[in-house]
């Protein structure tokens, strides 16, 4: 085994590392970048205590004093502090660590991992296993670091739940215990008017799957009743696809105002199918006009990439944008993390956004995000974008606040794909919902 140890704390972890399995038998070998005489504070205790010789962290003899023979390799460089590349001798072994493909275990995270945006400028060793402490770091579940991490193990070292309270986190990894309180379960005492009418905004005859799909997903997860507003040439194509689904006309802009003016119309769903066109952006303004509350997505997003600021100024009522990076980028600044982008579109706009993709963040205007993870790479698949509108959109029309429903959808969109693994079709997605919902409901997650 060869342990590789950095300059400071996770140099220090990788000496206490090489101490004890080498007191359990195991043949280790040690390098270290720089001389032990500048190792400080805890590092320099630790590394006093190693008994075996240290090698220099020098890639052209590390091959024979250290990497030779070895089968597991510690990676104990640089931890989830580390704001720059790496250089000079870290990243010529890191990269001939990429390169043999030696398998190693990271502390922390994979050295030139961010830790907070999960991004490797210059190199970075993919791990097998990330061993870090007290609580996972952003790097751990935003891609690429995600990727890089492997198995991610987070070690009890002492550190006190309490600390977090003084921290005023308003990160998190996506997990029903930030929203299982307020997810709005069916009441005896309820009837499906109660349990609320939502919309979506249906694409032409030759647009129909994604409208579809979404009004499915809303039904399934429980809103009331659904109604698919579109124009008379689609409506056959709608009804006779959709069963406890309904369909309404809405050709022309007084036909959509009516509609929205139904006081029992309380969640509206644009943009899947919709086309990138005058009568997109003039349905979304009616709607958010109206304060009714709405979620955006798709060609609802894009048809304002022109002059973002007439959608931001409108958004005023309860509303989710749902883009994935493309349409993100036509509205917003795509400087930064992933984490910051998100937040600072919804601080923009003043809506919820749920920023797509497999890291998925949902952002709040007054700061809050989470981080989905649970979401496999099955989910890359057409479609499957509109359920989980179709998702979020059914949990707002049954109350539940913007933030929330996004959490809420990403986590059974990702829960319901996990479920049904390989093959998946967006089709399978609200058919696999109820037994998600079960478990949901049954305890913890």
């Amino acid at each position: 085994m060869a342990v590789l140890c950095g300059p400071g704390n996770n140099g220090g972890d990788g000496f206490v590392v090489a101490r004890v399995l080498g007191a359990a038998g195991w043949p280790v070998t040690l390098a270290l970048d720089g001389p032990t005489g500048k190792l400080k504070g805890a590092a320099a205790l630790m590394a006093a205590r190693w008994e075996g010789p240290v090698a220099a962290l020098d890639v052209a003899a590390l091959d024979a004093a250290v990497l030779d023979g070895a089968e597991l390799v510690v990676d104990a460089l640089f931890g989830a502090g580390l704001s720059r590349p790496l250089e000079g001798a870290p990243r010529a072994v890191i990269e001939a660590l990429a390169a043999r493909r030696l398998p190693c275990v990271a502390v922390d995270v994979p050295s030139g991992v961010h830790g907070d945006s999960g991004e490797a400028s210059g190199a970075a060793a993919p791990a097998v296993l990330t061993v870090t402490f007290f609580r996972r770091k952003p790097g751990h579940l935003l891609l690429p670091g995600r990727a890089l991490c492997g198995e991610v193990v987070v070690a009890d070292i002492g550190i006190p739940d309490a600390a977090l309270d003084r921290l005023d986190v308003n990160l998190h990894a996506n997990a029903p215990a930030l929203w299982r309180a307020r997810y709005p379960w069916p009441r005896l005492d309820g009837h499906k008017y109660s349990r609320g009418h939502a919309v979506v905004v249906g694409g032409g005859a030759a647009a129909t799957g994604a409208a579809r799909l979404a009004a499915r997903a809303a039904l399934r997860v429980g809103a009331g009743l659904v109604t698919v507003a579109t124009s008379a040439e689609a409506l056959p194509i709608y009804a006779a696809a959709l069963t406890a689904v309904m369909t309404a006309v809405t050709e022309g802009d007084a036909a959509f105002a009516a509609l929205l003016a139904d006081p029992r119309i309380n969640a509206v769903l644009l943009g899947p199918g919709g086309g990138v066109g005058d009568a997109t952006r003039r349905h979304v303004r009616a709607a958010l006009d109206a304060g009714t509350a709405c979620v955006l997505d798709a060609d609802a997003l894009t048809v304002f990439k022109d002059d973002p600021k007439e959608l931001l100024d409108a958004i005023s009522s309860p509303c989710l944008l749902t883009p994935h990076e493309g349409e993100f980028g036509r509205l917003f600044d795509t400087s930064g993390d992933k984490v910051a982008r998100a937040r600072a579109a919804a601080a923009a706009s003043g809506a919820a956004v749920l920023l797509k993709g497999a890291d998925t963040i949902v952002a709040a205007p007054d700061g809050r995000a989470v981080i989905n993870h649970n979401a496999p790479p099955e989910l890359a698949t057409a479609g499957a974008g509109d359920v989980l509108a179709g998702f979020a959109l059914g949990l707002m029309a049954q109350g539940m606040a913007p933030f929330d429903a996004g959490c809420a959808a990403a986590w059974l969109h990702g829960a319901a794909a996990a479920g049904i693994g390989s093959g998946l079709i967006a089709e399978d997605l609200d058919e696999a919902l109820p037994a998600v919902l079960e478990t949901l409901k049954s305890g913890p997650a």
